[in-house]
């Protein structure tokens, strides 16, 4: 086993493999950015090393300075966590080369063979498992297709060769789209995964999303760890996991399970990844359920841990992570398929720092003013921040996740229920109210909702009404002078308890002493996180200057010094929180500065470009 290992990546996953090794009587190392000085995984590290700056192609992607930290503590493993580094078979090839240090993931060969879409669709063509119709070879121009959108139809769906978490995909409605949608399909990918490369493949009109997990050993050892659905989906992200799936059958379940392994067989894998099908929701059974005979196409294969690994911790009472520490140091698994029992039912609600309501628009800045878990039987929180702390807005939105467990699915719902309005997140929105509804939305809890609802069939106002409901209060608007200072009193009358919240305005501050020393207090309406507060795509202008409104990297420009533009043109594309913004002009005139250009990192207030 390990004496040290170093964790390439920050927040509830870097947090999550360190208490694996923990348990393990493994060493840990944590590395970070500038932003992330005072966050919660290098608190829980057992030393920690900085990187570099907030930028993450500066630090955490930075191949050379993870290496180099693992070297100065001595540590002889990494552990990539997911996104950053974790699909980069050239980082890992590198890590593999380096004398004492060992790669807790799969072999770099079979990342790059697997990780590669086009090259996996081929791999799992020749493994006999259903591929979507589309390319194996990269498309390098609009003409290529056009003759595609001939042959299949439209809509056409280009993918990037390392993209992932629904990064450098999107959809042609006609050919007239072609050539924008290849361009910035091609730009996220070389954004996001450092490979530009690019895909076809038909798309799936309603399809269902199930992911199989895979964990195998270097002595030849493949087991499938059950499915997940991934199918509750706003823009190929997901938001809500669970498993089993609630829409398929045993006996089409084996089915996906078995294609995973010979997947896996084929492309040589081994440690922990997941194989991601797609299945057409179209024919279901008397029960209501997708039976064997229903279509199912691979997808990709993720060559890593999962978001939602979670899930299927909690039905088989195995720990993936644990395991894939076990597996890079040579051991072989110890449980045959035949052992693999799923039992009961979980889902993950991923805890975004987003506004629903406003499009899940990422939270700009703020603090975790209130921060108060979930607890009880059936209810697991994988964290790393604590009440106090900052939200670094640098990178990905999600800060932390809630996962449930039942012995079936109404009792799984039925404890989301409860976990969720005790979830108490204060200072900036979180998605907790979306969630809330969407343990009460009819499509949902029938199980009959697909990689689509949320983004074509959910009505925005029932996202607004659970925001006006359960979302935190907004803070004050920008501008308002009046000092506010809010107060919370617990009381007694005639033995009862009673909580008092009070608002004083433009007086100096109530001294409270020691006037409540009960210990906590009764929470009204029991909040959930979030908040009609913070979030928003795109700038607006201040006077004839544009700003960024949030932190993020500029993508592309598409004015000049001197061009005239007019009301609503884009300016430039601002990337933050993985998803493109439109920076667009509110009004028209003549470009007289262009502050920014294609790969800047800018600031929530920076100038971007000025209009007279």
């Amino acid at each position: 086993m390990f004496d040290k290992v170093l964790v390439a990546n920050r927040g509830e996953i870097a947090v999550r493999v360190m208490r694996a090794c923990e348990e393990l009587g493994v060493g840990t190392v944590a590395v970070y950015s500038e932003a992330d000085k005072h966050s919660g995984h290098v608190r829980y590290a057992d030393e920690a090393y900085n990187v570099g700056p907030a930028r993450a192609a500066d630090s955490y992607t930075d191949q050379e300075a993870i290496i180099e930290a693992a070297q100065k503590a001595d540590a002889d493993a990494i552990h990539p966590g997911y996104g950053f580094l974790a699909e980069n078979a050239e980082f890992a090839g590198r890590v593999e080369e380096t004398e004492g240090i060992t790669w807790i993931g799969p072999a770099s060969d079979a990342m790059e063979s697997l990780g590669e879409k086009t090259k996996a669709r081929t791999i799992m063509r020749e493994a006999d498992v259903p591929i979507v119709p589309g390319t194996t070879e990269p498309v390098e121009d609009v003409d290529q297709i056009k003759a595609f959108g001939e042959e299949h139809g439209y809509p056409i769906l280009i993918k990037a060769e390392g993209g992932g978490g629904g990064m450098g995909q999107k959809v042609v409605e006609g050919p007239d789209e072609a050539e924008e949608q290849l361009e910035t399909a091609q730009r996220e990918g070389e954004a996001y995964f450092s490979n530009a490369s690019v895909y076809l493949e038909r798309f799936l009109d309603n399809p269902r999303h199930i992911e199989v997990q895979i964990l195998g050993d270097r002595q030849g050892n493949v087991r499938h760890l059950g499915e997940r659905d991934c199918s509750l989906q706003r823009r190929q992200q997901k938001v809500i996991e669970e498993g089993p799936s609630p829409a398929i059958t045993d006996e089409l379940r084996e089915k996906i399970g078995e294609a995973a392994r010979r997947g896996a067989d084929a492309g040589n894998y081994y440690n922990a990844g997941t194989f991601e099908f797609l299945v057409e929701d179209e024919d279901r059974n008397e029960e209501g359920l997708l039976d064997a005979d229903s279509d199912f196409y691979f997808l990709e294969v993720n060559t890593r841990i999962q978001v939602e690994h979670t899930v299927t911790e909690e039905l088989t009472d195995i720990d993936i992570v644990k395991w894939q520490i076990r597996v890079a140091a040579g051991q072989e698994l110890t449980f045959a398929q035949d052992d693999v029992e799923l039992e009961g039912h979980a889902m993950e609600f991923r805890i975004n720092a987003e506004n629903a309501a406003n499009d899940f628009a990422p939270a700009t800045g703020g603090e975790f003013d209130v921060y108060d878990p979930p607890g009880g039987i059936g209810v697991r929180v994988d964290d790393a921040a604590r009440q106090g702390d900052s939200l670094v807005t640098d990178y990905d939105s999600m800060i932390a996740k809630l996962i449930t467990y039942g012995s079936d699915r109404g009792e799984c719902i039925a404890r989301g229920k409860r976990a969720l309005p005790d979830y108490d997140i204060q200072g900036f929105p979180t998605i907790i109210p979306f969630h809330q509804l969407m343990l009460t939305d009819e499509e949902f809890l029938a199980g009959r909702h697909t990689t689509k609802y949320l983004d074509e069939n959910l009505d925005p106002e029932r996202i607004e009404e659970a925001q006006e409901q359960w979302g935190t209060e907004p803070a004050p608007a920008d501008g308002d002078d009046e000092e506010v200072v809010e107060r919370e009193f617990t009381v007694e009358v005639n033995g009862k308890r009673f909580q008092v919240e009070l608002e004083e305005r433009g007086a100096p501050a109530i001294p409270v002493g020691d006037l409540d020393q009960s210990g906590g207090a009764q929470r009204p309406d029991r909040p959930g996180g979030g908040g009609d507060s913070g979030g928003g795509g795109g700038s607006s202008a201040a006077g004839d200057e544009v700003a960024a409104e949030m932190q993020g990297t500029i993508l592309e420009v598409n004015v000049a010094e001197g061009d005239e533009v007019e009301s609503g043109d884009v300016l430039c594309v601002l990337e933050a929180m993985k998803m493109e913004n439109d920076i667009v002009a509110e009004r028209g005139g003549t470009v007289t500065d262009v502050a920014v250009g294609e790969g800047d990192s800018v600031d929530m207030g920076d100038r971007l470009v000025v209009i007279e």
